[in-house]
């Protein structure tokens, strides 16, 4: 829930596309299409996500001083055009433009993911052929 001054809007996490600051305001956009401006800044945005949320970094990632996107949407990292790619549902990919020091960070947050999961299957995997 976001909620300012004048306005309360209730939102499944899953149809967050990403949050993108704008000076005092701060941009939504759903996977949907569906675009909100709020008179908060990203910063207080992030505070409210994170009373809300038990866990926000689990699918809302901060990425640079101007952006919050939702990692499940993320279909692209490009670090030398410092372009991240996210595909919102109706197939139409959203292009960001993210610079390069932050979008390493999250490039390397997701290959860590990956990572874990993939040891966590072999561990498995090895564990039923020993079987």
């Amino acid at each position: 829930m976001i909620k300012t001054r004048d306005e309360l809007l209730r939102i499944n996490i899953g149809h967050i596309l990403y949050f993108e600051a704008d000076r005092n305001y701060t941009k939504l956009l759903l996977a949907e299409g569906i675009q909100f401006t709020f008179a908060v800044n990203i910063g207080k945005v992030e505070e409210l996500l994170a009373v809300q949320i038990s866990n926000p970094d689990t699918i809302l990632i901060r990425v640079g001083k101007s952006h919050i996107v939702n990692k499940t949407h993320i279909l692209q990292i490009n670090l030398p055009k410092q372009k991240l790619l996210l595909l919102a549902k109706e197939g139409k990919p959203r292009e960001l433009t993210i610079p390069k020091e932050p979008l390493r960070a999250l490039k390397e947050l997701l290959e860590a993911e990956v990572l874990r999961s993939g040891e966590e299957f072999s561990d498995k995997e090895v564990e039923n052929n020993e079987s």
